[in-house]
C-alpha cells in the first residue's frame, strides 16, 4: 500500500521566463537554473538572486548544470558546444571551452582521493613552485570584465574530473578542467550507428572505469568500460595535471601581456601620429635620414623641415613627455610581466621533464623527447623577450637623446636661449647620428618596389624597431650583431652547435608574437600523450542489455513514444556504483555495480501500475507515468509522475514519490557482470505499491515537469505550469508537524497553498 511522504511546502514562485534546468549544490544553499534565453541564474533557497550569467550568444539553450562537489564552482553546457565555468562566489567566467558538437551533458565527478602505497607514486610538490618563483604581478591595463573565456584562471578546490558528454556519442576528460585526460566514441562500440543515442556516460566511483547508458538499435545498453592507465597512474595524472593547470593559467598570462604591449605601443604611435607621421608619409623614401642628418651636422634645415619644426618648444616637448612616459610603460612590461611569465613557464616544462626521467610513474602520460622540445622552445622565447628587452632600452635611450636635439634644435632655429642641459656630448651626438641614418635602412630580402618598401616602413615612422616584433610576420629589422658577444660567432662557425638539442635555438627572424605561437605548439604537444594514451585504454568490459526501445523512424519524434532518463550514484559505504534509469514510460530499473571485486549487479525493476495482487489503491495510481527521476541518496530514489487520463474538465495533476531502495532489496535480482548480461530476460519487475514501505506518495496539483532534489540539503524542487512555476519543498519533516504529512487524496491542499503563494510572491519584484 502506498504511503504518505514527510514533506514541506517552502513557498512557490511564478518565474519570469521559462527554465529549463534546475540542479541543488550538495553543500550550500544555492540552486542553479538556466532559462529559455540561454541566461544561467544562481539563487537561495529565499528567493534571493545571488548571480545572472547572460547567454554566451543568441538562439543558445542550457543543456547541462553541474556543481562541483562542495564548491561554488558550477559547470554549464551549451548547445553551441561550448562549457564554462562559472563561480558563484566571485561571480565571474572562471574559464571554458569550446567543442565543435552540440553538448548533452557536463558534469564533475566526486572529488577524488588517489590511494598511496609503496609501490605509488607520493604527490608532494603541489604549489612548490610559491617558494621559489615570485608571484606574477597583475595586469592593470586589462579589464577583468572583458576578458574571454579562455582568459581566466582555472579552478581551484578538491580535484576532480569534469566529464563533457557529445550529442553525438563522443566524451571528454578533463582533470582539473585543465589536463584532457583521454576521450572516448561511442559510436565506435555499437552495433546500429544509424540508430544511435547517448543518455549519459559515468565515471565509477574508483576512477577507473566507466559507464555508458545508450541507445543500440532498439535496445537500451549499458556499456562498461575498464581503463587500465586510470587505474594506475591516478597520482602521476593528479601532478601533471596540477602543472598543467599552472602552464595554462600562464599562457593565458603571456596573452594578456601581449595586449597590454600591443596597446602600449599603440599609444607611443598616437602620440607621435599627429605631427611625426604625416611629416614622414609627406617625404619620399630616404629623404628624411637626409634632411634630418644636414640639419645635425650642417645646421641647415630645408623647408620642409622648417614646416615640420613650427611646433613651440611646449608643445613638442609635451609630444616627447607622453611618448617617453608610453615606452615607460611598455619598458616594464617587458622586464617585468612578460619576462618574468616566461621564466615561471620554463620552470614548469623543467619540472614536467623531470617527470619524464621517472619512467616508472610517468612512461605513459609524458614523452620526455617531446618535453625537452618545448622547454627549448620555451627558451628560445625568453631569447627573444631579452632582445625586445634590448631593442625597446635602445629605443628609449635613442628617442630621449631624438627629443633632446629637435628641442635644441627648435630654440637655436628661433633664436632662443639655449639650456646647458640640452648641448649633447660627442658620444651623444655620434648615437645620435647613427639613429639619423637608421631611420630608412635598406631592407634585405625585400621586394625592390619602392611603393612596397614605403608601405612597410611609413606606418610607424620607422624611429622605432619594437612594433615589428608584435606583429605575425617576420622581422624586417633583425637585431644587429653584437661584436661583444663571442658565441653568436661560435654557433655561426660551428652547425653542430646550432643544432645540438643541449642548447636553445635562437632564431633572428623571427617576431614575439611568431615565437610565442611556436612555443605553445610545442606546450600542446607535451599534453597529447596522457589524451592518445588514456583514450587507448578504454576496453569494453561488459554489455548490460537493459531493454528494448520502439524503433527510431526517420522525421519521427520520439518524445511520445519512448522515455529514457537517469540519474547516478556513488555508494561510498557499499563501494558500489548506482543508476537509475526509465525504460519505459511506466517501467525504470535501478542497477548497483559492485566496486568490491565481486563483479556483482544487482537489479530492482519497479513500475507505476498495481499489480495483479496489489490492495485497492486511489484510482490516479492506474494513470501514471514517469517525469524525472533522482536519487535523493543511496537509500532513497525521488520520483515524479503525472497522471496520464484527459477526460474533460480535469486537470491533470502530478505526484512526487520517495522510493525507498532498502525497503525493495529484497525484490532485486543478482547477476555476474560478464562480456554480455541480458538483464531484460532475467529480472522480474515488481509494482512500486507491492513493495512492503518502499513508496512514499505526496499529490502535487497541475503538470510537473522537472524534479531536483538534494539530499545533503534536504529540498526539492519541481517545475510546473509549463516550466514557468517554481515549488520548493523541504524534506525529512518531523511527524509531530501537522501541516507536513499530508495523505495521498490531499493534493488540492497543496495547490491552493501554492496558488497564494505564487500570488504573494508575483506582487514582490524579484531580489
Amino acid at each position: 500500500m502506498a504511503q504518505t511522504s514527510s514533506m514541506k511546502l517552502l513557498g512557490a514562485r511564478n518565474m519570469s521566463c521559462i527554465v529549463e534546468r534546475m540542479e541543488w549544490n550538495n553543500k550550500m544553499d544555492l540552486i542553479a537554473y538556466g532559462t529559455e534565453k540561454g541566461e544561467v541564474v544562481i539563487q537561495r533557497l529565499n528567493w534571493q538572486k545571488i548571480v545572472t550569467f547572460p547567454t554566451p550568444g543568441e538562439d543558445v539553450r542550457v543543456r547541462s548544470l553541474s556543481w562541483q562537489m562542495d564548491e561554488t564552482l558550477l559547470a554549464v553546457g551549451y548547445s553551441n558546444g561550448k562549457v564554462a565555468l562559472l563561480d558563484a562566489e566571485s561571480e565571474t567566467i572562471i574559464s571554458g571551452l569550446i567543442y565543435e558538437d552540440d553538448i548533452k551533458k557536463v558534469y564533475f565527478s566526486k572529488a577524488i582521493n588517489s590511494q598511496e602505497n609503496l609501490g605509488t607514486y607520493t604527490c608532494n610538490a603541489k604549489d612548490k613552485h610559491r617558494k621559489y618563483l615570485p608571484k606574477l604581478q597583475p595586469l592593470t591595463n586589462i579589464d577583468p570584465c572583458l576578458k574571454t573565456l579562455d582568459q581566466k584562471s582555472f579552478p581551484k578546490g578538491s580535484p576532480c574530473f569534469l566529464v563533457v558528454i557529445m550529442r553525438s556519442g563522443k566524451v571528454h576528460l578533463l582533470l582539473l578542467g585543465a589536463l584532457q585526460a583521454g576521450s572516448i566514441d561511442l559510436t565506435q562500440h555499437i552495433l546500429h550507428p544509424e540508430q544511435f543515442d547517448v543518455y549519459d556516460v559515468r565515471l565509477n566511483g574508483d576512477f577507473n572505469a566507466i559507464y555508458a547508458l545508450l541507445r543500440d538499435g532498439q535496445e537500451l545498453k549499458m556499456l562498461h568500460f575498464h581503463n587500465q592507465v586510470l587505474q594506475e597512474c591516478m597520482a602521476p595524472m593528479l601532478e601533471l595535471a596540477t602543472h598543467c593547470a599552472h602552464i595554462l593559467e600562464t599562457k593565458n598570462y603571456i596573452n594578456d601581456t601581449q595586449q597590454c604591449l600591443t596597446e602600449a605601443w599603440e599609444t607611443v604611435q598616437l602620440e607621435m601620429d599627429n605631427k611625426l607621421t604625416k611629416y614622414a608619409n609627406s617625404q619620399p623614401y630616404g629623404q628624411i635620414s637626409a634632411h634630418f642628418l644636414e640639419l645635425h651636422v650642417f645646421g641647415f634645415a630645408t623647408f620642409e623641415v622648417e614646416e615640420f619644426l613650427t611646433l613651440s618648444e611646449k608643445g613638442f616637448k609635451k609630444i616627447a613627455n607622453s611618448v617617453d612616459l608610453s615606452l615607460s610603460n611598455l619598458q616594464g612590461l617587458v622586464f617585468k610581466q612578460l619576462n618574468g611569465s616566461a621564466i615561471n613557464m620554463f620552470y614548469f616544462l623543467n619540472t614536467i621533464a623531470g617527470f619524464g626521467r621517472m619512467s616508472h610513474f610517468f612512461e605513459s602520460l609524458i614523452s620526455p623527447d617531446v618535453a625537452n622540445e618545448a622547454m627549448r622552445a620555451c627558451g628560445a622565447f625568453v631569447l627573444k623577450v631579452y632582445e625586445l628587452q634590448r631593442t625597446i632600452d635602445t629605443l628609449v635611450y635613442n628617442m630621449k637623446l631624438f627629443h633632446a636635439w629637435m628641442i635644441f634644435t627648435i630654440l637655436r632655429l628661433s633664436h632662443q636661449e639655449i639650456p646647458d642641459d640640452l648641448v649633447l656630448t660627442e658620444e651623444e651626438n655620434i648615437a645620435l647620428a647613427d639613429f639619423l641614418c637608421a631611420m630608412e635602412p635598406d631592407i634585405e630580402d625585400r621586394s625592390d618596389d619602392e611603393d612596397d618598401k614605403d608601405e612597410v616602413v611609413r606606418g610607424k615612422f620607422n624611429l622605432e624597431r619594437v612594433g615589428q616584433y608584435l606583429d605575425n610576420a617576420y622581422l624586417t629589422q633583425p637585431y644587429p650583431k653584437d661584436p661583444s658577444q663571442v658565441w653568436e660567432e661560435m654557433v655561426a662557425e660551428n652547425d653542430c652547435l646550432s643544432h645540438c638539442k643541449l642548447f636553445v635555438p635562437h632564431d633572428k627572424y623571427l617576431s614575439l608574437v611568431q615565437q610565442r605561437d611556436k612555443m605553445f605548439n610545442a606546450i600542446d604537444a607535451v599534453f597529447h600523450k596522457p589524451t592518445e594514451s588514456i583514450s587507448g585504454s578504454f576496453k569494453l568490459a561488459s554489455t548490460v542489455i537493459c531493454g528494448d526501445l520502439p524503433p527510431m523512424e526517420p522525421g519521427e519524434g520520439l518524445e511520445d513514444r519512448e522515455f529514457v532518463t537517469c540519474s547516478y550514484y556513488v555508494n561510498e559505504a557499499a563501494r558500489s556504483d548506482m543508476l537509475a534509469c526509465t525504460v519505459s514510460w511506466q517501467e525504470a530499473m535501478i542497477l548497483e555495480v559492485s566496486r568490491a571485486g565481486d563483479c556483482l549487479v544487482r537489479c530492482t525493476r519497479i513500475q507505476l501500475h498495481p499489480g495483479i495482487f496489489t490492495a485497492p489503491v486511489h484510482e490516479d495510481y492506474y494513470n501514471l507515468r514517469f517525469v524525472a527521476l533522482q536519487f535523493y541518496n543511496e537509500s532513497s530514489l525521488s520520483l515524479l509522475a503525472q497522471t496520464t487520463n484527459s477526460n474533460p474538465g480535469v486537470r491533470p495533476h502530478s505526484y512526487f514519490i520517495q522510493f525507498s531502495l532498502s525497503a525493495a532489496r529484497n525484490q532485486c535480482t543478482q547477476h555476474q557482470m560478464g562480456p554480455l548480461v541480458k538483464l531484460k530476460d532475467a529480472t522480474v519487475t515488481h509494482s512500486i505499491h507491492d513493495i512492503v514501505d518502499g513508496a512514499a506518495f505526496k499529490g502535487l496539483d497541475g503538470v510537473c515537469e522537472m524534479l531536483a532534489v538534494s539530499g545533503s540539503r534536504k529540498v526539492a524542487t519541481v517545475l510546473s505550469d509549463r516550466k514557468r512555476k517554481m515549488t520548493i519543498f523541504e524534506m525529512e519533516i518531523e511527524e509531530e508537524e501537522d501541516d507536513t504529512e499530508m495523505s495521498q487524496a490531499s493534493f488540492l491542499d497543496i495547490s491552493k497553498e501554492s496558488v497564494l503563494a505564487g500570488v504573494t510572491d508575483s506582487e514582490k519584484p524579484d531580489a
